[in-house]
């Protein structure tokens, strides 16, 4: 029975089948590193369990991403067919991006802050800025900003890209960037 189910296919199906499930293990173990480092380092920062379901999101889409082209390469999906499809999303995307950049930078942002700096919700900082110098509470850790209260008791949004392009200083005894 299995011999005449395994007939219909040639060899090299059987190959892209075997290609695939290892594609679909490399996901499965890559994934479950890549979730386990990220909350390890969320313990060891001891940050906002917030900011790091929404970094183990970003991280596992990715990973996601990643996978489906690796798979897209062994089953050879051709992009003639694929080419008008292709051309509007490129086309849209790209007429978007425009508008999207500011958004996109602060997502990469984010995740560089989340890996390399230690923020954490009740830091005290200050983020030098020359004129534009603020300093006070770290309330909150987006995607987008960094939330902090200041001394006059208002809120102030400081967006992540250009968080990671100052200098950083912690008032509470803390490091420097």
């Amino acid at each position: 029975m299995f011999s005449d189910w395994f007939g219909h296919f040639s060899n090299y199906t059987l190959i892209q089948i075997a290609g695939s499930v290892l594609i679909i293990i490399f996901y499965l173990i890559l994934k479950a590193i890549l979730q386990k480092t990220i909350l390890n380092r969320s313990i060891q920062q001891n940050f906002d369990p917030a900011r790091s379901i929404y970094v183990r999101k970003l991280v596992g889409f990715i990973t996601l991403i990643l996978c489906l082209v690796l798979a897209g390469i062994v089953w050879e999906v051709s992009l003639k067919g694929l080419s008008v499809y292709i051309a509007s999303v490129l086309t849209v995307v790209g007429v978007g991006l425009f508008a999207t950049w500011s958004i996109v930078s602060n997502i990469t942002a984010s995740l560089i802050l989340f890996f390399f700096f230690p923020l954490k919700i009740g830091s005290k900082v200050k983020i030098v800025d020359g004129a534009n110098s603020i300093e006070g509470e770290v309330l909150n850790l987006s995607l987008f900003s960094i939330k902090i209260l200041v001394a006059d008791g208002q809120h102030a949004y400081y967006p992540n890209n250009l968080a990671i392009q100052r200098y950083i200083i912690h008032l509470d005894g803390g490091s420097a960037k």
